[in-house]
């Protein structure tokens, strides 16, 4: 019996770690909302955020995901029932031999070799044993892994922090753009879809710490023949709260003519509501925005004069524009957020807490700022432009080291003399400690510390016999004191 339940719990306890652990997606509405007892521990789970639980939707398809974790639930069940059933069975045992053979079924070491209703009118639901049933969950179990291995490599992104998004068509310059402003390591090549997942960079901006996201590229074509790898832009535009910078490339290198890419930016619009936006025209080391045709012209400006876009020409290859575009990208964002704060209800309740104090004059005299003589005329001579004339000024005017002698009744020498005659002797060092820590230092400062200095020989050469004589003057003591001494 002991074993039986030695083996149920130890099954729940790692069945339960696995279905705590992994992220629950809609518990509430899942098929196994009949089992409440375990899915309220999964409950913390459900504050999930839309983004993370979109993109595990797109990474690992939803129904398959909640299917294997449900088959794990079940599975769990099952065996606290077939746990529970065998412990009533033992319990009721009439031979040594059949409550051994009744634990060897329970734990699935052997089949039934005998019919239990000799002992029970009703036997364990199906016959199933503890071993059989966590066997028939080796293809979840597997799936699961390989789930767990991906989600590890995933980036860490906050879908709450300040975000720059960048999207565009494949091969316009987006991973070039978040090396040269994180220290982010993007593969950069001359081909389409180099990047396949999200990555993540950070940098630091008005001393505030910033992440910046960089999309696989998207094609424009519908929503349904979107593959994985756009799909996640896709959810990333869709759900997180970001400033989104939408690359485009006049030059048409990346292989997508300026009407495409116009075309794409008005297709995924819907995706930047109420999110500020900034179109990035790269490569203008090879193609400016002047150098247009009209015809592509006016079309990129109507993607410019939209409401709530900003335009800004960079170059990632020579580095033009990097920084104006960081710079320009966060101030709109930081922008942004403070206007949403501010038409929040929650500001209202901080501003009924806060007063500004304003002081008031007590008397109608004026009192103006005093400054020292002394200050005003260093800020005057600062002001002129003229600085303090050194001594190494005047060798320098007459002829250098070498040739410059220096006047000996000068009234600044004689100041300076005067002022080190009048410098007080330092204190002796009253440590034990110093900082060369041998026992010689450490000596003589106890010695300047304790003793007189008329007592104290010129040379700590004799010191031994200098040290015979303190203590031959001293009264007869005991051993012991003297080896203190």
């Amino acid at each position: 019996m002991r074993k039986v339940k030695f083996t149920q719990d130890t099954f729940d306890e790692k069945l339960g770690g696995i279905l705590t652990e992994f992220p629950m997606l809609d518990v509430r509405s899942s098929i196994f909302w009949k089992y409440s007892a375990y899915t309220d521990r999964a409950c913390g789970h459900q504050d999930l955020h839309p983004f993370l639980s979109s993109l595990v939707n797109v990474l690992y398809d939803k129904n398959h995901y909640k299917l294997a974790l449900g088959q794990l639930r079940t599975a769990r069940h099952l065996i606290d029932s077939v746990a529970k059933d065998y412990v009533r069975l033992l319990k009721f045992g009439d031979s040594l031999y059949r409550c051994k053979q009744l634990k060897r079924a329970a734990l699935g070491r052997c089949v039934f070799k005998f019919h239990v209703y000799h002992i029970s009118p009703t036997p364990p639901p199906g016959y199933l044993s503890m071993a059989t049933i966590m066997r028939r969950q080796k293809d979840p179990l597997a799936y699961l892994e390989q789930v767990r291995q991906h989600m590890s490599r995933l980036p860490a992104i906050d879908p709450n922090t300040r975000t720059l998004l960048i999207c565009g068509y494949p091969n316009v310059g987006k991973s070039s753009f978040i090396n040269k402003v994180t220290r982010a390591d993007v593969d950069v090549q001359p081909y389409a879809f180099t990047t396949k997942s999200l990555f993540v960079g950070h940098l630091d901006y008005k001393y505030l710490r910033w992440q910046v996201i960089d999309t696989p590229g998207v094609l424009d074509h519908p929503l349904e023949e979107m593959n994985t790898i756009e799909m996640q832009s896709i959810t990333a535009l869709a759900h997180l709260k970001s400033c989104v910078l939408y690359f485009m490339d006049l030059s048409e290198q990346c292989g997508y003519s300026v009407e495409a890419q116009c075309k794409l930016f008005h297709s995924i619009k819907p995706l930047f509501a109420n999110k500020p936006t900034v179109l990035v025209i790269n490569k203008v080391d090879v193609m400016r925005l002047d150098d247009l045709s009209p015809e592509n012209r006016a079309l990129v400006d109507e993607v410019i004069n939209k409401e709530g876009v900003t335009c800004v020409q960079v170059s990632c290859y020579s580095e033009e524009g990097v920084m104006e575009l960081k710079t320009k990208a966060c101030d709109v964002l930081l922008a942004h957020r403070v206007g949403n704060k501010v038409k929040g209800t929650k500001i209202n309740s901080v501003l009924n807490r806060i007063h500004v104090a304003q002081p008031k004059a007590r008397d109608d005299v004026s009192r103006a700022p005093f400054i020292p003589d002394a200050a005003k005329a260093r800020l005057e001579q600062k002001q002129a432009g003229s600085k303090r004339r050194l001594e190494k000024d005047i060798e320098v005017e007459e002829g250098g080291p070498g040739v410059y002698n220096i006047n000996l009744k000068s009234e600044s020498l004689r100041n300076a003399l005067q002022v080190l005659a009048n410098k007080r002797t330092p204190q002796r060092t009253t440590s034990w400690r110093t900082q060369s820590g041998s026992s010689t230092s450490c000596l003589r400062s106890w010695t300047a510390k304790t003793l007189p200095t008329s007592s104290i020989p010129t040379s700590w050469r004799n010191w031994r016999h200098w040290n015979v004589r303190r203590r031959s003057s001293l009264p007869k003591a005991s051993t012991t004191a003297r080896r203190r001494w």
